[in-house]
């Protein structure tokens, strides 16, 4: 295809159109087979690839039917256990004609060999397997929290996969850097940039320092590195930063990996535009956010994303439901197939504001990563805290302009009054529920597994993965051994957990600070004084993070804005269990406990955080925060929760306000 003029010409020398990028829809729900149903359906909906969410227990390393997994079956993913869940996840799609991207990380290679077992299985040409296992461990330490193992050991299973694929999956990329969560946590766009790209650095090293590659092969590694990208609101910056991305991924393979080959020098990414600026309040507004978030990533051809996923309008509601996910389709083909867009060259090229933003950002990009080099590169930066504080501190410091109205958020901080939106109006309230009997069928599948599996395969699998993970051997083909012996997802994770360990990363909490000043800061304060003045001590609050949900942005805001008010403050991180949250506020004699869920298990945690509550007989007030439906809010005040905070309490010091108010009425009356 050429450019003459300003219109694009085939070879015949016909006018011609752009491919249009691959449409995908980020799904997966309930069970294996209710997953099946939904992916079909958009597929014949005009979706062209899939992309899979998984359910917090596959992401993080557990069987359903492990305790801490009960309460998170099905609800924000597919739920997989064995090969088995696969053959029904996969039932009646081509997968070997399929684009498939699995949002997975670190059980990223458990799921791959499900995968490729399948294949095997069916007959398929395992080679002619195309997708993508996102793989990005590193933002995971830093935004997502679905890790497992210590860095070095989750680098080792990302260079094994790189091995393994390169040779018998040619066409798959083994890891997806993701600067997608690093938005969602605050990163600003030259955060983005330079983690993302340290990122990118830091595999590159580890398969290059593998030395069992020739430098053809590592060519091709890099060419099978992909990105998947957040396009915020601010869509001319979010233009800018995709050609940021490129011309620095173009000087980082070339100057510094030495790739001849311009094909493996391409910049290959994938977009889901931002849900972080995505409203609770009226919720209609979403619709033109995602919009125009969109047209970052597509309006400008040399800014063109390879393929896109947008969210729904109600996704800071709950989880979209089949209707909302098809009017995010739609949006994608209306823009693609309607309008002239994909006609034209670069509308952009000679522009003297986008070559200037575009440096601009280059350069600041380029200083933070050089700040990362000489603290040894990205490992050590996640080891000595340094890039989750980064993240923290950028996250403050956008709440901190919102409630001082500095970033205006219609209908959140400005103009707020409105009509109710029609959008709500379904018996449904607009709010997905996951069937909690859905969980039954799934237990039933792997329970049956377990009981028609040959346990001694099942043991010599898992024995040969054990030894080759001691001696250093790729753990791809043990892993694959594994997967067909119908071993389960959890029974593979502890297998490694037991010779790699688990990790538990810097909260980057410690020392952040809030960058407002107010009379309802003071206001707060006052109140803290009394308090203090009355017992003796500050109001003590213990932020937990029950379950598998790693989101921990909610939290982190929680805690910096507690200290900001004078509370002490008690944070240790993700992935608690409710015992372990209520057995530290007892411990340390808290005034409160405020636990942010937004997995949707709010309702099974709430039950068990009150009964833990009522064997250490402790009358400790608890509060909740995070994506929670009206409908639930009445459940869990019968359960005993006495405040409930959604999205829409973007006011930082009104939740201090109401928190302080629910700590002071459990004073004495004669204190």
């Amino acid at each position: 295809m050429e450019k003459k003029d300003h219109i694009l010409y085939d070879k015949t020398g016909n006018p011609s159109k752009e491919p249009a990028w691959i449409f995908r829809t980020y799904a997966g729900h309930t069970n294996a087979k209710e997953s099946n149903e939904l992916f079909r359906k958009n597929l014949a909906k005009g979706q062209t690839g899939l992309s899979i969410a998984f359910d917090l227990p596959t992401q993080c390393g557990y069987s359903s039917d492990h305790a801490i997994a009960r309460p998170e079956i099905g609800k924000v993913g597919v739920p997989i256990n064995t090969l088995e869940d696969f053959r029904i996840l996969f039932d009646q799609i081509p997968i070997e004609e399929m684009n498939t991207s699995m949002t997975i990380n670190g059980t990223s290679m458990w799921l791959l060999s499900l995968y490729v077992a399948l294949a095997e299985e069916r007959g398929e040409d395992v080679s002619k397997l195309q997708g993508t296992t996102q793989n990005d461990i590193i933002k995971e330490y830093l935004a997502r929290g679905t890790y497992i193992f210590p860095p070095e050991h989750s680098i080792r299973i990302i260079v094994d996969m790189y091995e393994y694929c390169l040779k018998r999956i040619p066409k798959w990329n083994p890891s997806n850097i993701c600067s997608y969560h690093l938005q969602e946590a605050g990163a600003t766009p030259v955060q983005e940039l330079a983690f993302a790209l340290a990122t990118g650095m830091a595999i590159l090293d580890a398969v290059k320092e593998r030395n069992c590659f020739t430098h053809e092969e590592f060519e091709q590694c890099v060419g099978r590195i992909s990105f998947f990208v957040n396009a915020g609101i601010r869509f001319i910056e979010e233009m800018c930063k995709m050609r940021a991305f490129s011309d620095m991924w173009e000087e980082i393979t070339k100057g510094i990996y030495q790739v001849k080959s311009e094909k493996y020098r391409r910049f290959r990414y994938g977009v889901q535009v931002n849900s972080l600026g995505l409203t609770e309040e009226q919720p209609e507004n979403n619709a033109w956010r995602i919009l125009i978030e969109a047209l970052g990533v597509t309006l400008s051809r040399d800014a063109r994303c390879r393929a896109l996923q947008l969210p729904a309008w109600n996704e800071a509601l709950s989880l979209p439901r089949p209707w909302d996910q098809q009017w995010s389709l739609r949006l994608q083909q209306v823009l693609a197939y309607e309008t002239d867009l994909l006609e034209y060259p670069d509308l952009f090229e000679g522009s003297r504001v986008v070559e200037s933003k575009v440096k601009d950002l280059i350069e600041n990009a380029n200083k933070e990563i050089q700040k990362i080099k000489e603290m040894g590169g990205a490992i050590k930066a996640i080891e000595n805290g340094y890039m989750k504080a980064q993240l923290v501190k950028s996250q403050a410091e956008r709440l901190a302009k919102i409630n001082n109205d500095e970033l205006i958020i219609v209908g959140k901080n400005k103009w707020k009054e409105g009509i109710p939106s029609p959008l709500t109006n379904d018996p449904d309230g607009g709010i997905f529920k996951v069937d909690p009997k859905s969980a039954e069928q799934t237990l039933k599948v792997l329970s049956d597994v377990k009981a028609r599996r040959d346990a001694k395969k099942v043991a010599e699998s898992l024995a040969r993965l054990e030894d080759d993970a001691k001696n250093g051997k790729n753990l791809m083909f043990a892993s694959v051994e594994c997967a067909k012996a119908l071993v389960t997802t959890g029974e593979w994770a502890d297998t490694l957990r037991k010779i790699f360990g688990e990790y538990r990363p810097s909260t980057g909490v410690e020392g952040q600070k809030l960058n407002l000043e107010s009379d309802k800061v003071s206001n707060v304060r006052n109140k803290v004084e009394k308090f203090q003045k009355a017992t003796g001590a500050r109001p003590k609050i213990v932020v937990g993070k029950p379950g598998l949900d790693g989101h921990s942005n909610g939290a982190e805001m929680i805690a910096v804005s507690a200290k900001h008010a004078g509370f002490d403050v008690i944070y240790s991180g993700i992935r608690l269990t409710p015992e372990e949250i209520v057995q530290s506020a007892v411990e340390e004699n808290a005034n409160v406990i405020g636990v942010s869920i937004l997995s949707g298990s709010h309702v099974e945690l709430a039950e068990q955080i009150f009964a833990e509550l009522k064997h250490y007989k402790a009358d400790i007030p608890v509060v909740f925060g995070g994506i929670i439906p009206q409908p639930d809010f009445e459940k869990l005040h019968s359960i005993g929760v006495k405040a409930i905070f959604t999205p829409k309490d973007y006011d930082l010091m009104d939740v201090m306000d109401r928190i302080i108010d629910i700590v002071t009425e459990k004073i004495p009356a004669s204190v």
